[in-house]
């Protein structure tokens, strides 16, 4: 992540949420519709100059048909010059009125987009914010973060359960395009992370582009919601022991990680292939974590019936399916396990 300008660190944290269609496009659309109005009742009164009479000097000139037209469109006219056929009078009463007052809704729907349902949609998004429950929060939408958003979505997180953090407005255009819920800002501040609703997150994960911030980012995070997990990615071993200091429970480091990926493929051809399976959603098997059910309590592990079952967490400990201790699972182990996907149980 790069170091946040001043102006970046003065401006406010907001939420926000992709809309359809943008401010400039929706302007712009009332513009068009308007002048094309406009234009509809100008031609009419053009090509029926000779139905209009000017009570000032008797002649309708172009200039008199157009302000005839506007003032005609925007009001009920000032009688100066008058529609005096019965064609021109049917025209004015079955066209130039609907215009009037088509193009009249077209103001008022622009001033409430622009000045009323603005304040809406503050107010709306402050309401979704508040009630943002159990949801994650990617700080950092760079390669690693838009691909655990892109896995989030796959393994079936809803995106109105996923807050996208980042400094980058391009980078959010992006994160918004998902329907995922975005806030603009430095995630190493506590303001940026309260308007994520961290203290009702159900996981934060860290993937800026510098360890640096990742380790800020973890330490600010655990001193608002000590109780919510954190996943953090570094790119230099030595910087894991920092995270690990600052409260990261998961810490992922791609570069370490994929060397020993690569070089237990050397093992085996098929190694980085069921490893594969396991990490993401598309493969026939993944990794599942859960407690031990009450049934289970006093079992081994390897009785476990919904998967192959692979180790506990016990009291911060970590027992292996061969060790002693797993031959009687107890209330308040976590067990993981390896189950097969969807697609692939069907």
């Amino acid at each position: 992540m790069l170091r946040p300008s001043r102006e970046a660190q003065r401006r406010p944290a907001h939420f926000q949420r992709r809309s359809s269609v943008t401010a400039g496009t929706a302007l712009g659309l009332r513009i068009l519709a308007a002048l094309a109005l406009v234009g509809i009742a100008l031609a009419g009164h053009w090509f029926d100059r000779e139905g209009l009479r000017d009570n000032t000097d008797g002649a309708v000139s172009f200039i008199d048909v157009v302000y005839f037209t506007m003032i005609t469109v925007t009001t009920v006219g000032y009688g100066d010059i008058v529609p005096v056929t019965d064609r021109a009078r049917l025209f004015d009463t079955f066209v130039v009125t609907p215009v009037r007052i088509f193009v009249w809704l077209i103001f008022l729907g622009t001033a409430y987009t622009f000045l009323f349902k603005n304040t809406w949609e503050r107010w709306r998004m402050a309401r979704i914010q508040r009630q943002l429950q159990k949801h994650t929060i990617v700080c950092g939408y760079g390669a690693t973060g838009a691909e655990a958003v892109a896995e989030l979505l796959r393994r079936g997180c809803p995106p109105d359960g996923i807050v996208v953090v980042d400094l980058d407005e391009t980078a959010l255009e992006g994160a918004d395009e998902l329907g995922v819920g975005t806030v603009l800002g430095d995630a190493t501040h506590n303001a940026v992370l309260e308007a994520a609703g961290i203290a009702r997150a159900r996981a934060l994960v860290v993937s800026p582009n510098r360890d640096d911030a990742a380790v800020l980012i973890a330490m600010t995070a655990r001193r608002l919601a000590p109780d919510v997990p954190v996943a953090v990615g570094v790119r230099a071993t030595e910087n894991e022991i920092l995270a690990r200091d600052a409260g990261a429970q998961v810490i992922v480091n791609p570069v370490s990680f994929g060397g020993r990926l690569l070089a237990g493929a050397t093992m085996g051809s098929h190694i980085a292939d069921y490893v594969s399976d396991l990490v993401t959603s598309h493969g026939r098997v993944k990794l599942h974590e859960r407690p031990v059910t009450r049934e289970e309590v006093g079992r081994p592990l390897r009785t476990v019936e919904t998967g192959q079952a692979l180790r506990l967490y016990r009291d911060g400990r970590t027992i292996g399916f061969w060790e002693p201790e797993a031959a009687a699972m107890q209330d308040g182990d976590v067990l993981i396990e390896i189950v097969p996907t969807l697609d692939s149980a069907s």
